[in-house]
């Protein structure tokens, strides 16, 4: 290009197009879902302005919910661009055909436009530079299913090792089978909660990077996706002993509130917590159709209380280091720290506890030749929660203490040590 060409194309105005372009996403999808987290009874609403066409659905929208620009997903690297643009000299203007209102607040929080174009743009030539090559679309669908935390899935085999039922091909089908089911299960509540928790995970430092939050993925493809999910993981639970579908039923639609609703509750979020874990254990004694122990139901309790605590501990002592003093979205301040390690910590010795009773029970007579060797299982558990919990006052537990167990080198050692206690045991 000649010097008089770079000359003309730094002289033209630069049209950018609001939604596509600048942001992605769907900013129709996201009005609606901030609606819809409101208040779930709202999608009924919804459908019926749908039904009276786009226009009046979009309208009715717009009168209701205003994005936050500073929430938005926009594509950082032609954010750069347009700023390499603006300090050239070049003139730039934000061009939308439907939402003047959103791109006039996303002009005066970027800073960057000298005005906005709104209402029809068709025959404005949207300017853009080329798009920075990205990783392939089908591993942001695989994030977005988040297939790390499947691994506390994994406890619906806990009924089928406690009854010594592993060896059984059937039963371990029949667990494995569950496994599955919830998996997919969690997978569709997980893309949910992303898909309502837009704009909260924009303003994490890492969960913005989730694909849904940062736009690699569309709002379209997870509302698709899943009620998909649900269906293959509800086809699977068909298989297996009908109370485990209710079992399974109960999870999902206490995730569901939980998403929605409660874990804005102090206290109350922490048990939904602990009691989704448990669910887990009650769904895999219930595919494999074993009894569930009443004391491994209650040692669950406890130790999931004082994960779940630990989880909310985690996440304000992370705030509290960044200056902020209020969680957003939940109902704690920094001031609950105090009382959240102490909570955490006695549910935690109380699963301990739990374990020792069991020990000195009858029941273990029946399926322990060497029951007396399980109090190793005591000195190991109590070494585990005492660290992570030390951990955490000095911020170095991660704000999911499932995710750090799976990648810290002593919790896996620890969990390598229980393995070979009850073998021996055996």
């Amino acid at each position: 290009m000649n010097a008089a060409a770079e000359v003309a194309v730094a002289e033209r105005p630069l049209c950018v197009g609001l939604e596509g372009s600048l942001i992605r996403g769907d900013l129709l999808l996201e009005a609606l879902l901030v609606l819809v987290k409101r208040n779930p009874l709202n999608l009924l609403r919804a459908l019926g302005w749908l039904l009276r066409g786009t226009s009046q659905f979009r309208s009715q929208l717009s009168s209701r919910v205003e994005l936050d620009p500073a929430a938005l997903a926009y594509d950082a690297d032609y954010v750069a661009w347009l700023r390499q643009q603006r300090q050239a000299g070049r003139t730039l203007w934000l061009c939308t055909a439907t939402n003047g209102p959103l791109a006039k607040r996303v002009a005066g929080h970027l800073n960057l436009f000298e005005g906005v174009v709104a209402g029809d743009t068709a025959s404005i030539e949207i300017d853009a530079p080329a798009r920075v090559a990205r990783a392939p679309r089908w591993r942001a669908f695989v994030r977005a299913l988040r297939p790390h935390q499947w691994a506390k899935n994994t406890l619906l085999l806990v009924p089928l090792l406690a009854s010594h039922h592993l060896m059984i091909a059937g039963s371990l089908l029949q667990g494995m089978l569950g496994l599955a089911a919830f998996c997919l299960g969690a997978s569709s509540v997980y893309i949910v909660n992303d898909l309502l928790d837009l704009p909260a995970d924009r303003a994490h430092p890492r969960k913005s990077r989730r694909p849904f939050a940062a736009g690699e993925v569309s709002i379209r493809s997870g509302l698709i996706l899943a009620p998909a999910l649900l269906g293959a993981a509800v086809l699977i639970g068909c298989l297996l002993p009908q109370r485990f579908v209710s079992v399974f039923a109960t999870y999902y639609v206490l995730t569901l509130a939980y998403s929605l609703a409660l874990k804005g509750r102090v206290i109350l979020d922490a048990l939904v917590l602990a009691g989704l874990y448990t669910l887990r254990v009650i769904a895999g004694a219930a595919a494999v159709s074993v009894p569930l122990s009443f004391w491994l139901l209650l040692f669950s309790v406890f130790l999931f209380l004082s994960l779940a605590f630990l989880k909310r501990f985690a996440e304000l002592d992370a705030l509290r280091r960044q200056h902020r003093l209020r969680a957003g979205g939940r109902g704690y301040v920094v001031e609950d720290l105090s009382i959240l390690q102490s909570l955490g910590t006695a549910a935690g010795y109380l699963s301990v506890l739990v374990l020792a009773l069991y020990i000195n029970s009858p029941d273990i007579q029946a399926l322990y030749h060497r029951p007396k060797v399980i109090w190793m299982l005591c000195v190991l558990l109590l070494y585990w929660i005492s660290r992570v919990w030390m951990l955490a006052q000095r911020g170095r537990m991660h704000d999911d203490p499932v995710v750090f167990a799976l990648k810290d080198r002593v919790s896996i050692g620890i969990a390598a040590l229980a393995t070979v206690t009850v073998i021996v045991a055996i």
